[in-house]
């Protein structure tokens, strides 16, 4: 077929990026319906394959998926294209939001508001929890992997990445050796661009602000951009596989920010459409606003928006081209298999992580194993009566996410008119 013209291209995209609301599997149903039933400029083997290729890389599956599909109608600008359209929208939205947070946050009716947010949000995480499992779990190995993977997270606090590389060698090394060979590209793929200088343009310009920011002195940015350059790398699963580690990070090790206000990042994040990893930005907002101000929080909200999203280019600018090459590759599938059922695991810790600082106000690590542990005193009744409608409305009335998206209004108001 015809490639569309930058002007379709900018309108489609566009919607896209506009309409991106309930995290990966609503996002890549919407880019379904726009990129292949609607305007045919991709065939259904051509997208399926695409999304095999962007669960492999780390990052954002449906944001890296807009970008190949916009690099594979016009080369490396349409992938710019595409893959901006789809980030910017969402960008702008959460950093007002966050400067907003920043600056109000602590009133007491924004606080007993976000109340609301954050219990609905704990039923959003266990549907996420829900329907990877139904996807990824369907042996004894995975439901193995995925109890594993929760147990080393939950009870002894081992780090996410040595989790997650632990899997994918488990699957790499144990792979089946039945492969069902997938059927062959049409013609019209981009020539395979050089990859060194793919790989130097793209890295230098990851690199690029990282070595700024460390040649001026700024070590407060400087560490916050290491961070998210490595969360970048290790970002298999979606954005709720990381955030309890980027919590641990966050919070704990650094102290930029308090495990409240990570939590309600994660409840504006749900709200706003984008990928889910933008809770980067919040965070690095909050985290350099308390540092250096207005100034300080666009700083590093651009800083953590960076290094998060261009490695997203680097990684389908070099390996878009080779995508007959790697979907073939029988242990590379072996490996994601393994990483998505770990990642069951890794969702299941934040889960019940993230329902414990929501319905308990004073949660407390043991002092022997990392497994945190309620205060049963803490008990917060108005959270838990509002996490049970939520689940209510949600779970048994299965309205889908603009139904959600009422919920958390609803329980938004709720909790601010009984506070």
């Amino acid at each position: 077929m015809t490639a569309p013209s930058w002007s379709e291209m900018l309108r489609v995209f566009g919607r896209i990026g506009l309409l991106s609301f309930g995290g990966p599997a609503a996002q890549i149903a919407l880019m379904h319906r726009e990129l292949v039933e609607r305007h045919a400029w991709l065939t259904e083997a051509a997208y399926l394959r695409a999304l095999s290729l962007c669960m492999l890389l780390p990052g954002p599956e449906a944001m890296q998926l807009a970008t190949y599909a916009g690099w594979r109608l016009h080369g490396t600008r349409g992938g710019l294209l595409a893959g901006l359209l789809f980030v910017v929208p969402g960008a702008l939205v959460i950093g007002v939001l966050a400067l907003l947070y920043a600056s109000y946050g602590q009133l007491p009716l924004v606080q007993a508001a976000f109340l609301g947010i954050k219990a609905a949000v704990i039923i959003v995480v266990f549907q996420a929890l829900r329907k990877v499992a139904g996807k990824a779990l369907h042996g004894l190995e995975g439901w193995l992997l995925a109890i594993t993977s929760f147990v080393a997270l939950f009870v002894f606090g081992l780090p996410f990445p040595l989790i997650i590389l632990a899997a994918g060698l488990w699957g790499f090394l144990h792979h089946s050796t039945h492969h069902k060979p997938l059927d062959p590209l049409e013609p019209g793929m981009h020539a395979a661009s050089q990859p060194l200088k793919t790989l130097l343009v793209w890295g230098s310009l990851w690199a690029s602000p990282l070595v700024l920011v460390g040649l001026l002195g700024h070590e407060f940015l400087l560490q916050l951009g290491l961070f998210f350059s490595k969360l970048a790398v290790v970002t298999f699963g979606g954005a709720y596989a990381v955030l309890a580690y980027m919590t641990q990070t966050v919070v704990q090790d650094y102290g930029w920010i308090t495990t409240e206000q990570m939590i309600d990042a994660l409840g504006l994040a749900e709200t706003t459409p984008g990928p889910l990893i933008l809770v980067t930005e919040f965070v690095a907002l909050l985290a350099g606003f308390a540092q250096n101000g207005l100034s300080g929080a666009v700083a590093a909200g651009a800083l953590a928006l960076w290094v998060t999203f261009t490695p997203c280019f680097l990684w389908i600018f070099l390996a878009g081209p080779y995508l007959e090459k790697i979907s073939a590759q029988p242990r590379l599938s072996a490996a994601l298999r393994a990483i998505t059922a770990a990642v069951v695991g890794v969702i299941g810790n934040l889960s019940v992580w993230f329902a414990l600082h929501v319905l308990f106000d004073r949660v407390t690590p043991n002092g022997i194993l990392a497994m945190p542990l309620p205060d049963w005193t803490s008990f917060n009744l108005l959270a838990f009566l509002l996490t049970a409608l939520a689940a209510t409305l949600m779970l048994a009335l299965n309205r889908g996410f603009v139904f959600s998206m009422a919920v958390l209004g609803f329980g938004a108001v709720a909790a601010s008119t009984m506070v």
